[in-house]
């Protein structure tokens, strides 16, 4: 609900600087005096509401001194409208390390920016807190840390690769090494073919292995460690030096408002003490005083408006850089899932092919297997080994 004098604040033909000035100056010479006020008295009070109007100001001197009837109207000790305004404003927001956000359940609802997609841009305007000291982590070098971690996991990926690509490697190796074996050399018949097709095959499988480990290394592994490569922790370092100074220039720009504040609260704190020693002692030089006072403290609260608006374009700032780098990132991420994915694949599709060939090399001695005959191959063996066909018979006496 607002008060009078509040009401006379949102008027039309107040400007911005006297609305000001008429919410942060407690005048009370209109109703602190007594009813049997001396001719003094009046003739002083006159003076003192030429005083508070300059010849700049001349149209809005009386909705001026109507507002500072009003504070000037209050018992002692209540809080002026104004002071009560500027603090509903601090209960309905909140500054965490030099940012400005709206307090739970105050304030219009915000809308996310990318509603459903979870986005970055939507959820790391605070800093995060660090578990184990007093110091926090922007929002944004959380998302940093995530391409840093991703260009890790990336390179070990790679590394995983490797070690794929030397079993594969060591495998053919062994493989070809014993295809060459005399183990059952002497083998005959079909069964002797299907050994020494089993044995061929072995050496053909080895092929087939090696160049599995020859693509992996050089369409996964080598990919996957040469994807971005030192440059693109370069591109991020940066992304962080600008966001840092970004920040920098926040906290500068709260520093210059927390230091306006403090100034307009000590120039109030002169006027209001210069107002007390008009009740006391009425005289030229107390006049003089106040009008400097008042001045002072109408020159406070325009230097305080201007550091708070040049901290809000600094902020806004940010905020449009926090997007703008925060989207970046996103796609960088996306880009990076979708890349190892692509690769992933293909070594799936090469270990397909590799099984495929592998079939292939052991088709041949799957037919032969078929096609062992052990009568076939007994016929054989005694053909070239016989010792005679003729039996042996009875002996005569």
């Amino acid at each position: 609900m607002k008060t009078a004098a509040m009401t006379h604040l949102d008027g039309p033909s107040v400007p911005r600087r006297d609305r000001f000035a008429a919410c942060i100056i407690r005048n009370p010479v209109s109703s602190v005096l007594p009813r049997g006020e001396s001719d003094r008295q009046r003739s002083y009070h006159k003076r003192q509401k030429s005083l508070t109007n300059g010849s700049s100001r001349a149209r809005t001197s009386n909705t001026k001194s109507r507002q500072i009837e009003s504070f000037a109207a209050l018992p002692p000790g209540s809080v002026s409208p104004a002071k009560r305004q500027i603090k509903e404003v601090k209960e309905t927001k909140a500054t965490i390390n030099c940012v400005t956000f709206p307090l739970p359940g105050e304030g219009p609802e915000q809308q996310l920016l990318k509603p459903d997609e979870w986005s970055y841009c939507d959820y790391f305007w605070a800093d995060k807190k660090d578990p184990q000291g007093a110091t926090s982590l922007p929002g944004f070098e959380v998302l940093l840390q995530k391409q840093l971690k991703g260009k890790q996991m990336q390179k070990e990926m790679s590394e995983f690769i490797h070690e794929r690509t030397k079993i594969e490697e060591e495998y053919a190796k062994n493989l070809s090494k014993l295809s060459l074996s005399p183990l059952a050399a002497q083998e005959e018949g079909t069964l002797g073919e299907a050994w020494t097709q089993l044995k061929k095959s072995l050496h053909d499988e080895a092929e087939v292995h090696l160049k599995f480990a020859n693509k992996l290394h050089t369409e996964v592994e080598k990919p996957l460690l040469t994807f971005r490569g030192d440059h693109f922790k370069k591109d991020l370092k940066k992304y962080d030096h600008h966001m840092a100074d970004l920040r920098k220039q926040l906290a500068s720009r709260f520093a210059s408002v927390e230091k306006a504040r403090k100034a307009l609260a000590d120039r109030q704190k002169d006027l209001e003490v210069k107002t007390q020693q008009l009740e006391v002692k009425l005289s030229n030089k107390t006049e003089e005083d106040i009008k400097k006072a008042r001045r002072k403290s109408t020159q406070a609260g325009d230097d305080l408006m201007r550091c708070v608006d040049l901290y809000n374009q600094t902020q806004s700032k940010w905020f449009e850089e926090m997007v703008t780098a925060s989207m970046e990132l996103e796609k960088l991420e996306v880009e990076r899932i979708e890349w190892i994915q692509q690769h992933l694949r293909q070594y799936t599709t090469l270990r397909h092919e590799t099984d495929m060939f592998n079939q292939s090399t052991v088709e041949p001695v799957d037919q032969l297997l078929q096609n062992v005959d052990p009568s076939k191959d007994r016929e054989l063996w005694v053909k070239e080994n016989k010792t005679g066909e003729v039996r042996p018979v009875d002996m005569d006496i």
